[in-house]
């Protein structure tokens, strides 16, 4: 019998919410529970990928600085879950938005991370927004 939609979504989000406290903590092992064995780890801004569980655990054990990290907001769907958080690397602060896929054990299949550049929006439309 087939898992229901509810059951793999909520099992996602709590193997998101389990990537994050263990690369937190600097889990590795446990880090690495939660990923596929062919997880795919996509870069857009960048145009770089990592394919595979052992170098994707290492780019994250040995990604340079001390790095921090806080979750802002998890939205889950049975397919998909997406996370926005807070990163801190030394001084500087940064958000990410990360898009997560699962399989079919539940752990994470796919991730995509986005990393927002701060930049001034156009001329012309000050009329029609707020800033903060």
């Amino acid at each position: 019998m087939a898992r229901c939609r509810l059951d793999r979504m909520t099992d996602l989000r709590k193997t998101v919410e389990t990537f994050w406290a263990t690369a937190q903590a600097r889990d590795w092992d446990a880090f690495a529970d939660t990923l596929a064995e062919d997880v795919v780890y996509t870069l857009p801004q960048t145009r770089e990928r990592i394919v595979g569980r052992e170098r994707y655990v290492r780019f994250n054990r040995e990604y340079p600085g001390d790095w921090r990290l806080r979750v802002e907001r998890i939205v889950a769907e049975p397919e998909q879950v997406v996370s926005w958080g807070l990163f801190t690397v030394e001084l500087e602060e940064m958000y990410g938005i990360s898009f997560f896929t699962g399989d079919d054990s539940g752990r994470i299949s796919a991730v995509t991370d986005f990393w927002p550049e701060p930049y001034e929006p156009p001329a012309g439309r000050e009329h029609l927004v707020e800033r903060y």
